[in-house]
């Protein structure tokens, strides 16, 4: 085989996996029997139209598996249908019959290359038979073929077009997993030099007064102890090397996002709670939840004139609220924004969930609890 055609031949199925039945697939099936009993009932001209009907309905059942099986479903559907084809000498004249390109855009969507390659033979054998029985006008065999590439390339397109969209989404990941790297390594050098200050301090004074040893000895293993929480809470997380390190942000800082001289819309931060209890790392990821939250709002809130950030500590953990007073969207998809948030929240333990606001604007909301990093 040549180097295409053995690349397609191995090519796996498609990434990410098929999802093996969703809610719409049975009306899917109802839809196709009942369209074939409609179109029998009122096109009397065509004939066997009652038998191809019955054929349709025995056969819509194969949508269910479509996409777990596609060429599996397409041989059964091709084999019955070209059967009864050529049983009648004839093509089928139901318009029903084009469900056949759902199951035709299904296996080059969901399948390998080995069901691809067989899936394209399978319906030009089909064809074939067909045109022999039949002998069909040039035009027919024109737009037989037409529609058929035609749906093969939609879902080979659809399906590359995913596998872009996956990587990318991958890509952003690995950046929120490097940023959050960057500020684990900004913690730990923290706490590491001060336990060597207190171990300095502790080799000072061991001579001359045993007791502030002791001191010095619990205040070590209190900071160890820290460290070690904050490092397991982000164990996994990898960081790309030779990278120039950025300064760790806290939850001081988010009050610097506040800006109401003259700005449009105005952000106005509240921040509640001992912030004194939340590890660095945390306290990163907060701010840059919130930043990235309220850069969003800035962007793309429509008629926005407000942006509220709050922030409550307490004892479950740390909640952050950004609201905004702009106009709501129809629909919203998912940006590498949203993304990067939800998977620095989760890292952590925690959640991030963005969407319209019961009393108007939008409003992204992130919970870490402790026990998320403390665990």
């Amino acid at each position: 085989m040549t180097s295409p055609v053995r690349a397609l031949w191995d090519a796996p199925a498609a990434v990410p996996g098929s999802p093996r039945r969703v809610w719409r697939d049975w009306p899917l099936v109802v839809a196709v029997a009942l369209l074939a009993v409609l179109e029998a009932s009122v096109r009397t001209d065509v004939p066997w139209r009652w038998l191809w009907a019955v054929v349709l309905i025995a056969l819509a059942p194969t949508l269910l598996w479509r996409r777990s099986r596609p060429l599996t479903m397409l041989a059964i559907a091709f084999a019955v249908g070209t059967a009864v084809g050529l049983a009648t000498a004839g093509d089928p004249q139901l318009y029903t019959t084009a469900y056949f390109l759902i199951l035709l855009y299904a296996v080059f969507r969901w399948g390998s290359g080995r069901a691809m390659l067989a899936g394209g033979a399978l319906v030009v054998i089909g064809m074939l038979l067909t045109f022999l029985a039949t002998p069909p006008e040039p035009a027919d065999i024109i737009g037989g073929v037409a529609v058929a590439v035609t749906t093969s390339t939609l879902g080979l397109a659809v399906r590359w077009r995913r596998r872009a969209r996956t990587r990318e989404l991958e890509q952003v990941r690995l950046l929120e997993r490097e940023q959050l790297a960057r500020d684990l390594h900004d913690t730990v050098a923290h706490h590491v030099s001060a336990i060597a200050i207190q171990a300095q301090a502790g080799s000072a004074v061991a001579a001359t007064d045993p007791g502030a040893t002791v001191q010095v000895l619990h205040a070590i293993e209190a900071e160890a102890t820290r460290t070690l929480r904050e490092m397991r809470a982000m164990v996994g997380v990898l960081r790309a090397p030779a990278d120039a390190l950025a300064p760790t942000p806290g939850l001081a800082e988010i009050r610097s996002l506040a800006q109401t001289d003259a700005a449009v819309p105005a952000v106005v931060v509240r921040v509640d709670g001992d912030l004194d209890t939340v590890p660095p790392a945390v306290a990163a990821a907060v701010f840059r939840i919130a930043q990235e939250a309220v850069t969003n709002a800035r962007r793309h809130a429509r008629d926005a004139t407000r942006v509220e950030v709050g922030v409550d500590v307490d004892a479950g953990g740390v909640k952050l609220e950004v609201r905004d007073d702009g106009e709501g969207a129809a629909s919203v998809s998912p940006g590498y924004g949203l993304t990067g948030m939800r998977e620095r929240a989760a890292l952590l333990g925690g959640a991030c969930e963005a969407g319209p606001a019961p009393d108007g604007g939008w409003i992204v909301a992130a919970t870490l609890p402790r026990a998320g990093w403390t665990a």
